[in-house]
């Protein structure tokens, strides 16, 4: 790769140009953008879109152009149709579409900028000399929607349409009252559990739906969208959202929506020497604000819906795509994101029972692939494929204790009580399962009957296993010990974990790499399960064992799985925790970052949000490595390179900054939320380190390694002496 350095990073900034953050290496100021020359050419479309992408976390919009009408696509984290059966009728479903025709401008030009600033996003459709400029916005803290016309050349016609597509099962209702539209979607037969959603479009100062769009004039067209599971009477809601609005409350609504933004980009920040990645890093955490908010109602595969029939059913693949999107936001600091992540898997406690007693006659929990929202199962009674009990598991075992990797990462970057007492019960249930399944023969716990793979066969040890039951086991006595529960069955925890079975190896040109599972698939051609009980298992670190370590480097080595579809989301960073050459882990992580769409998306990839914070993630651990409670900064990066960061989240609730310049680390500062005990390694190894408390010269430490006793908030700043 050819570093470039940055003339510029990103700042946080207000729309009138107030910094929010400084930017550590550089005071030059620049917003980072989305850039499209040409329309979106995927969507609609039943996997993911390259179109723009906006959302609050609830409401979410995306926008195509086709012929001479722009089509915003509505959509809702609560907006399914819940039923528990793989009948292709199950899934997340669009609300409707906004269209917006301009007469003449049939084969004109499309262009849109979108800044990641706020999302505003500006399409632009240019024909002979007329320009015609749609901006649009989801407010971040109201479930409403603005689109702003204005136009350049001469007068132009104007026609604004809101519709639902037709579905056998949908109830569709639209009509107009005091210049108000609106139209409700539901889906209430043959449904477990009832849905519905009102959409209020209002043209203001215009009655009709055709205006005349007048040279340096505007147009503002607002949508309010409400869900009956957030009001009983949900289009009354949109009414009355959109009735009493005006272009003065208009400004309060942008006011507090930039406030939000401007607070979401203040919760941690980065800069390294490498435009292209530092875009894809922003890119990342602003898809996922845009998406993931709902506490009971995370994002699909997708994030965006676009049509009735996603892939997948639009669900929760508990197999990693579920979890993916979610891995980085941790660290990142913006656990109001990561939260939807944990509702589903709790939800669907009472069926991962009932499978657990039916199929493995164990205690504990037994989940699917698939899932929905509130206990839905989308894959149930799959047609073309084996079932268990009705469920379609693929021969898998593993996916409750997959479900467990977000939760634990929370857990040990917060130590919040209130939510460790949340997740107990499903942990509990995990550990219950695998204590019933695990056989103890010779000495040692050995898994059976338990594809690694989807469909792959009764594998013995499945490797990706053996790395979830110890992030798991690790997990419960944490909790146990923190919470004072359960702590009678600590000793028996402990002794599996004990005597878990190794991950099992195997020789691969002339070296020693992991394999897949004791018995059964040795090596997989296009995924990276054969690296994750490293990463996202947390079972290997750089204070693990020297042979693990080396086995690590050799099977990344022999897998470069950088390119891969399915499991990109880990193999970097599985890459980052065993020390493999960060040189080589920037440079793919560059190629990576380049192989998008313009709104960030990889090129070709179906699987939606999953890669979303890939890069986010991996710069975050480059810079601030915390697995298995030791700080380590840039231990991902070259010395040479300069970089800094803010308020990364570190395993025992510690917000982490520094700074990295001329090979020389300075501005340490540690925030301790909880209290707890701190271990570093010395980021100036052959020098003491004075220990600033709260402003106070206190500890002088030295080694190469240090730890210091911490007090809840308190802030502490190192210095190397």
């Amino acid at each position: 790769m050819k570093v470039v350095k940055l003339s510029f990073f990103l700042i946080v900034c207000s729309l009138n140009g107030g910094a929010q953050s400084r930017s550590p290496l550089n005071e030059e100021k620049r917003f980072l953008k989305n850039i499209w020359t040409k329309p979106p050419t995927h969507i609609p479309n039943d996997v993911s879109v390259d179109a723009p992408l906006m959302g609050n976390g609830d409401v979410t919009m995306s926008v195509g152009f086709k012929e001479d009408r722009l089509r915003y696509y509505l959509s809702k984290n609560d907006f399914w149709r819940l039923r528990s059966k793989a009948d292709g009728l199950s899934g997340p479903r669009v609300i409707g579409f906004v269209d917006v025709s301009v007469n003449g401008f049939n084969g004109g030009e499309f262009s849109a900028e979108q800044s990641l600033e706020n999302g505003v996003t500006s399409c632009v459709l240019h024909k002979d000399r007329q320009n015609v400029t749609a901006r649009s916005w989801v407010s971040a803290t109201e479930n409403l929607i603005f689109i702003e016309l204005t136009a350049v050349g001469k007068a132009t016609k104007v026609s604004i349409r809101l519709t639902a597509p037709e579905h056998q099962h949908a109830r569709l209702k639209s009509g107009k009252a005091n210049n108000v539209y609106w139209l409700t979607r539901s889906f209430v037969d043959s449904v477990d559990i009832s849905t519905e959603v009102a959409v209020a479009l209002k043209t203001f100062n215009h009655k009709d739906s055709t205006v005349l769009l007048q040279p340096g004039k505007k147009i503002v067209i607002g949508l309010s969208i409400e869900s009956k599971f957030k009001n009983t009477k949900p289009l009354d809601d949109a009414f009355n959202q959109i009735s009493k609005l005006d272009e003065r409350s208009i400004a309060t609504v942008m006011n507090k929506h930039n406030n939000w933004w401007k607070r979401y980009w203040s919760k941690s920040n980065i800069a390294v020497e490498d435009p292209v990645l530092m875009k894809a890093y922003y890119q990342g955490l602003y898809t996922m604000a845009a998406c993931s908010r709902d506490p009971k109602f995370p994002p699909g595969i997708f994030g965006w819906t676009t049509t009735d029939n996603p892939a997948w059913n639009g669900d929760y693949h508990l197999n990693y795509n579920f979890q993916a999107p979610f891995y980085a936001l941790y660290a990142a600091n913006r656990l109001e994101q990561g939260e939807p992540h944990d509702a589903p898997l709790l939800d669907f406690i009472p069926r991962g029972e009932w499978y657990a007693h039916q199929i493995t006659h164990t205690r504990g929990i037994l989940y699917p692939v698939g899932i929905g929202p509130l206990g839905i199962e989308v894959t149930r009674n799959f047609p073309t494929y084996e079932k268990e009990a009705g469920g379609l598991f693929f021969g898998q075992r593993s996916n409750a204790a997959y479900g467990l990797l977000n939760m634990a990462q929370q857990w040990r970057c917060t130590y919040n009580e209130k939510y460790g007492k949340k997740i107990y019960p499903y942990a509990l249930a995990v550990v219950n399962f695998w204590e019933d399944y695990l056989k103890f023969e010779n000495g040692r716990f050995v898994i059976y009957g338990d594809a690694i793979h989807e469909g792959s066969g009764n594998d013995k040890n499945p490797i990706l296993s053996l790395g979830l039951i110890r992030n798991a086991f690790d997990l419960i006595l944490d909790l146990s010990s923190t919470l004072k529960m359960d702590e009678n069955r600590q000793e028996k925890w402990k002794d599996i974990l004990d005597k878990l079975s190794d991950f099992p190896i195997q020789t691969r040109n002339n070296k020693d790499v992991f394999r897949y599972t004791e018995k059964g698939v040795d090596w997989w051609p296009d995924n990276g399960l054969g690296i994750q009980h490293i990463y996202p298992s947390n079972s290997i670190n750089l204070d693990s064992r020297p042979e693990l370590l080396i086995r690590s480097r050799n099977t990344i080595d022999e897998m470069k799985r950088w390119k891969d579809n399915n499991t990109s989301s880990s193999f970097f960073m599985a890459a980052i925790r065993v020390g493999y050459d960060p040189s080589i882990v920037l440079n793919e992580l560059h190629e990576y970052a380049l192989r998008t769409y313009p709104n960030g998306f990889q090129l070709n990839n179906p699987h939606g949000i999953e890669n979303s914070c890939t890069v986010a993630n991996a710069l975050n651990e480059m810079l601030c490595m915390s697995a298995g409670n030791v700080i380590r900064l840039f231990n991902g990066l070259s010395k040479k390179q300069n970089a800094s960061f803010e308020n990364i989240r570190a395993w025992g609730a510690f917000l982490v900054s520094a700074r990295l310049k001329n090979e020389v680390v300075t501005d340490v500062q540690i925030v301790s939320e909880k209290g707890r005990l701190c271990t570093m390694v010395n980021p100036w190894p052959d020098k003491k380190v004075l220990l600033i408390r709260n402003g106070k010269k206190s500890d002088i430490l030295n080694g190469t390694r240090i730890s210091f006793k911490t007090v809840p908030n308190e802030i502490v700043k190192l210095q190397a002496l």
